[in-house]
């Protein structure tokens, strides 16, 4: 699919993949299958070596360190960019941290600092990105960031992350909203739970997931490339129409009220 695909011509920026779980790169699998040339960054070079073999099974992808905790880090990658590609046309951010003893306890005893942490790294980087990428963003430029459940409902042991998910889909609304003249669009998709390198860091993670697997409609686990699928769809011509939205994909479990 590669020369006609739903991207070909494409290309965008992909934040940021730590191995081959990552829905980041289930992300980048279908955007590449879909023509479009990749960006693929990695926080740190702990990193390196795996992103890097991850991105050369792709025929048109490079990589790059960038921690999105760093201005001055992201305005360096994104003058590369610039002078690599010009513009960019999509871009996806797949980064959400919290310390683990803030997903052991009660919410009610987060620490100051572990709220600034998660706050930082998991909804301000997003706008972060998305401020620096805004120059050389092409008109009718699509930007999705990764968002859960527990932003609006309560996820035992989701804690932090629950209220930081809570803020990623506001600012969404008013990225989309800011945005809206040039034509960008700006979206989340809301997976349901798949078995990441965050993911597990989660309390009863496992427990988690068999859960919503007896419970949601379709009695099955999120498919993880059912999440590069829609940000396909939200990175092409056929989601044109769709801003400031949170699309669920998590075998309709969403939905349930008990």
């Amino acid at each position: 699919m590669q020369g006609n695909g739903l991207l070909a011509g494409k290309r965008g920026v992909i934040f940021s993949v730590a191995n081959q779980h990552s829905l980041a790169w289930k992300i980048a699998q279908r955007c590449a299958e879909h023509g479009a040339s990749l960006a693929i960054s990695y926080q740190n070079e702990r990193f390196e070596e795996k992103v890097g073999a991850l991105a050369a099974e792709l025929p048109d992808a490079f990589t790059f360190q960038c921690d999105l905790n760093n201005d001055a880090e992201i305005a360096e990658r994104v003058a590369m960019l610039k002078e690599r590609w010009g513009q960019v046309d999509f871009m996806a951010h797949c980064v959400a941290y919290a310390l683990r003893e803030e997903l052991a306890g009660r919410f009610l005893d987060t620490s100051r600092e572990g709220f600034k942490i998660a706050m930082e790294t998991s909804v301000y980087t997003f706008v972060a990105a998305v401020r620096h990428l805004e120059p050389i963003l092409a008109p009718k430029a699509s930007v999705l960031t990764l968002t859960y459940l527990g932003s609006e409902r309560v996820v035992p042991g989701y804690n932090v992350m629950g209220v930081a998910k809570a803020a990623l889909e506001a600012s969404v609304r008013y990225l989309a909203y800011e945005l809206g003249d040039r034509q960008i669009r700006v979206n989340a998709l809301s997976p349901g739970p798949v078995s990441t390198l965050a993911a597990r860091g989660i309390r009863g993670f496992t427990s988690m997931m068999e859960y919503v697997r007896e419970r949601a409609p379709f009695k099955r686990d999120t498919d993880p490339y059912e999440v590069g699928d829609a940000a396909v769809f939200l990175f092409s011509e056929l989601g044109r129409g769709v801003t400031g939205e949170v699309i669920y994909i998590d075998a309709g479990y969403h939905v349930l009220g008990m």
